[in-house]
């Protein structure tokens, strides 16, 4: 939730104020007469819903237009129903102005002018992901809906009960209704709630999402931090192609104190791909030297805005080639490097999980053909789909022991937009045509070998690794660590753990990153 002038909500109390405005003067006959009859509770309620939507529609700033996703259709369907809540006052105001005049149905809404207001600001609630709005539309609709829909049945009395399959049909509906908007509600509460400490970095530090011009494209970054004066740290993601910015609050929220974090989504990926799709669909201006300049530009950037000489980089998995790549570029930018699984050469490391799992499958007397059918496939064709096929086989063999909650913590996260969702839709779909999009990264990744690198750093080094990550086995980031020299270097083992520590032991793994850097 965002503090700020809301010119959406705005908007939408004056289409509710102005026809009950009009109302006063054209009351149906002996209205008075049932206000007399209204309970006590929901007349509390309705007032206590009136103020809080009020007062939440105006000084929240989540309501107001922004760049269209397909969340934006909770927007569209809520100012429909204010249309059609329009369309109720006209027609009222053109009958009769009775009692059945006002409470006759619109269309299948019945006491319209209650339950149109209420469920529009409830979406609209959803559309600004904001649960106060939520929680207030709920109490407005307790209080109001239940006034009027007493008062109707006062002028119509019992209604006659529909047959049993219409009225089993209409409780699964409403069941399901409640069930989806309840989780739904959930998950923007818990969202709300993660962001609240946020709120601190709004006073002497920073907390923005913008797009920023990288290497001539708007490329999605993400800013964190209690102090702009804080030393900097700047995270790279995996992949390639697989951006997590949405997912880092976990464990930056505990380096928030102490640093500014800034993540992003690389070129050809997540938002920074919706972002320039129209220019480059097919992504061709994502290769890995293009990665280093665009990420040469992002340290520039940060050096400028937070009066910093040098920012620390922090790679995961394939952000540890990006990272160990620029800071041997750049080494005068660059006061330290964190790599959390690092990649020394994806062909070899592939290997070593295959040879250890062929091994274990052949003690434990199982059948290994699909594993060494699959081993042979990568050997005869490096691809990521050969190489995705045989991590399949082998991960059957090294399972983790601490596990994350990615998933999770992705769609209750504070940042996590359509986009976001979208890019890991095309993730988990044809793999051909996810290559594809990255085919130069991926190519590059898979010939990539750390050892023809040179092995001495200017700064110091610290890696991180979980004990059960086969991906990027520990024994050879271990064996990596002991061929470098550095000024300062060590390694830190998360037992248990596998290839995403950071979001296995997300408060740990910020302590571990605190004590190295100190």
């Amino acid at each position: 939730m965002h503090f700020g002038f809301s010119y959406v909500g705005l908007i939408y109390l004056v289409l509710l104020f102005i026809p009950n405005i009009i109302w006063t003067k054209h009351r149906p006959k002996d209205y008075e007469e049932y206000v007399k009859k209204e309970s006590r509770f929901l007349l509390f309620m309705e007032r206590a819903g009136e103020i809080l939507v009020t007062a939440t529609a105006v000084f929240f700033s989540d309501f107001n237009l922004r760049m269209w996703t397909a969340w934006c259709w909770w927007l569209v369907v809520s100012f429909l129903l204010m249309i059609l809540y329009e369309i109720y006052w006209i027609r009222y105001f053109r009958s009769g102005q009775t009692m059945k005049d006002f409470y006759s149905r619109l269309l299948f809404f019945r006491v319209a002018g209650a339950t149109l207001p209420v469920a529009a600001f409830f979406l609209l609630g959803i559309y600004g992901s904001n649960i106060l709005m939520i929680l207030s539309s709920l109490i407005l609709g307790i209080g109001h809906i239940g006034i009027h829909l007493a008062h109707e049945k006062e002028i119509y009395g019992a209604r006659k009960k529909p047959p049993f399959p219409l009225r089993f049909g209409k409780g699964i509906l409403i069941t399901a209704l409640v069930l989806f908007f309840g989780i739904l509600s959930t998950g923007i509460a818990i969202r709300n709630v993660r962001y609240f400490n946020h709120y601190g970095n709004l006073f002497e530090g920073v907390d923005e999402q913008v797009y920023l011009s990288l290497g001539g494209e708007e490329q999605y970054v993400l800013m964190t931090g209690k102090n702009v004066k804080n030393p900097v740290i700047i995270y790279l993601h995996g992949g390639p192609a697989s951006p997590d910015t949405f997912c880092t609050y976990t464990f930056a929220d505990y380096l928030t104190d102490d640093y500014t974090f800034i993540c992003w989504d690389q070129r050809g990926c997540g938002r920074t791909y919706y972002k320039n799709e129209a220019a480059d669909p097919q992504n061709v201006t994502a290769t890995y030297e293009q990665a280093l300049t665009d990420l040469d530009e992002l340290v520039d950037y940060a050096l400028q805005r937070f009066g910093q000489q040098k920012v620390i980089l922090m790679g995961h998995s394939y952000g540890t080639i990006l990272g160990s790549r620029y800071a041997q570029a750049y080494p005068e930018k660059v006061s330290a490097l964190v790599s959390v699984a690092q990649v020394t050469s994806l062909e070899k490391t592939d290997l070593y999980s295959y040879r250890d799992a062929l091994a274990r499958a052949q003690e434990a007397g199982e059948d290994t053909r699909d594993l060494e059918k699959a081993y042979i496939a990568f050997c005869a064709e490096k691809s990521g789909k050969n190489q995705m096929a045989l991590r399949k086989e082998t991960a059957k063999y090294h399972p983790v022991r601490v596990r994350d909650n990615a998933i999770w913590m992705s769609a209750t996260s504070p940042y996590f937009g359509m986009d976001d969702l979208k890019w890991f839709l095309v993730q988990l779909g044809d793999l051909n045509e996810y290559y594809k999009l990255n085919r130069q990264l991926f190519d590059e990744t898979l010939d990539f070998d750390i050892y023809r690198m040179d092995n001495h750093y200017q700064m110091p080094v610290y890696f991180i690794s979980g004990t059960d990550d086969w991906i990027c086995p520990l024994d050879s980031v271990e064996e990596y660590m002991d061929s470098i020299s550095a000024p300062e270097k060590s390694l830190v083992r998360f037992t248990g753990c596998g290839h995403n520590v950071q979001y296995s032991k997300p408060e740990q793994f910020a302590e571990t990153v605190k004590e190295i850097l100190k």
